[in-house]
């Protein structure tokens, strides 16, 4: 007999609706401060100095995200979901006080690869706990409300970064989310069971690390490129950390342990799929600059220039929301369309912020068009590529091929940050800096940047003949 569908009531309410504070809570945890250290950057930069490591920031922080993420499986199996759990909010709330006391950009990043350790960490442990806390006829508004967590960081996240920016407190912004991770701690150790239920598989979890690793090399390799004055080194940077990248899909293809699913280096098929992905991906790793361009070339309060930083992802929510429940044809033309309204979307931006009459109080607001488009066109193709990746999977890997998207975006978006830390510094970002320098780096930065989603509208041509051979 088909199970009954849940209600949102039953979800939310009695110790369901405490599980669903904790599961829930894991991902606004990390999304909120994801969106606090956008806001308050520019801030941190101007007490502490490290304008030169500006990217890294994100950088080492998606880095570790994608590292600690995949291990949750395994963290999962070895300690129970409650100690995993401890585990996670433990590290991340280290890393939080101390990028709150950090006296130089060094702590500052250690820090924040601490926070993306634990923060990846609780994102896996989040979403893999859902089959184990809740009855499977709950999953599917379980997951909903998990996932919704990033909407409620762009209202949350700038909110807490500017309140505390503007008031020239920048630290206390880390320290009003070590409150949030005690009280989330507190729920776990009461309401997530020390063992799981669910069934365990049929032999140990392996995790692909000699693939992951690479990856992390690669990234690394780029941050520290751009760190070079000379253009010469950081494009050599960048092209080693590309045949680094096409190693680890050599050694995935041989390994038994695979990162991606049989197929997902073949650009005919799956291959195309993963591309769009990780190419529209990049483009939204402007988000992390943008507030800071903002408030040197358009005189915006750290508070302002967060939430105008933050339309780029509301865009992507409204994108999403408004593209889906269409037709095949419908939806093919959401496809086609997304990556380029993105692309158009980052040019416009790189030539209005640098753009001297934008500075006057009324005009300077019109850069709101451009933020949405950039997450607007991400939006309009993502659930379609997602929703393509479960069809054309090979049976039996269903599984790792939805896990490989969450791989392939956070690549991409930490590859992504990298490069933009080697545009911006090339461009003059620290040298001459001033208005100049961040002029001339949200030019260079944006235009460039574009060229991802640009190439992203190529390959969505393979995907959308692939769902039509497949429909026919």
């Amino acid at each position: 007999m088909p199970q009954a569908t849940a209600s949102w009531s039953e979800l939310l309410s009695g110790r369901n609706g405490l599980r669903s504070i904790a599961l829930a809570g894991g991902v606004a945890l990390h999304a909120v401060n994801v969106y606090i250290v956008a806001t308050i950057l520019p801030s941190v930069v101007r007490d502490i100095g490290g304008l030169s490591y500006y990217a890294w920031n994100m950088t080492l922080f998606v880095v570790a995200s994608i590292l600690s993420s995949a291990l949750s499986p395994k963290t999962l199996d070895k300690f129970g979901p409650r100690r995993a759990f401890m585990v996670a909010i433990a590290v991340f709330a280290l890393g939080t006080t101390v990028c709150a006391l950090a006296p130089t950009m060094g702590w500052m990043l250690a820090g924040r690869t601490l926070q993306g350790f634990g923060g990846g960490l609780l994102l896996g442990l989040s979403y893999s706990s859902v089959r184990i806390v809740f009855e499977e006829r709950l999953w599917p508004k379980a997951m909903a409300l998990v996932s919704s967590m990033w909407g409620v960081a762009t209202l949350a996240g700038p909110a807490i970064g500017g309140i505390f920016a503007d008031a020239g407190y920048w630290r206390w912004a880390f320290g009003a989310v070590l409150p949030v991770a005690l009280f989330l701690a507190c729920l776990v150790r009461t309401q997530i069971a020390a063992k799981s239920s669910a069934p365990r598989g049929s032999g140990p979890v392996r995790i692909p690390l000699p693939q992951i690793g690479l990856l992390v090399v690669s990234v690394l390799i780029v941050s520290v490129a751009s760190l070079s004055e000379h253009v010469g080194w950081s494009a050599l940077g960048i092209a080693v950390a590309l045949l680094v990248g096409a190693g680890v899909a050599r050694l995935d293809a041989r390994d038994v342990t695979r990162l991606m699913p049989i197929g997902a280096y073949d650009l005919d098929r799956l291959g195309s799929i993963y591309a769009c992905v990780a190419l529209v991906s990049i483009g939204i790793t402007v988000e992390m600059f943008v507030p800071y361009f903002l408030q040197v070339l358009h005189g915006h309060s750290p508070l302002a220039a967060g939430y105008l930083s933050a339309l780029m992802s509301a865009g992507w929510t409204m994108g999403a929301v408004t593209s889906t429940s269409r037709s095949p044809a419908t939806a093919d033309f959401y496809v086609r369309v997304g990556p380029i309204v993105s692309a158009l979307s980052l040019v416009i931006l790189g030539l209005l912020l640098p753009w001297a009459p934008l500075q006057d109080a009324v005009l300077r607001w019109v850069v709101i068009i451009p933020l949405v488009g950039v997450g607007l066109g991400i939006g309009m193709c993502w659930p379609h590529l997602l929703t393509y990746v479960f069809k054309v999977a090979p049976a039996g890997q269903e599984n790792m091929a939805s896990s490989a998207i969450i791989t392939t975006q956070l690549y991409a978006m930490a590859l992504g940050a990298a490069i933009g830390g080697v545009i911006i510094n090339a461009a003059g970002f620290t040298d001459p800096g001033g208005v100049q320098g961040t002029a001339q780096a949200a030019l260079a930065l944006l235009l460039v940047i574009a060229l991802a989603p640009g190439l992203a509208a190529y390959f969505v041509t393979r995907v959308v003949r692939g769902r039509r051979q497949l429909r026919d």
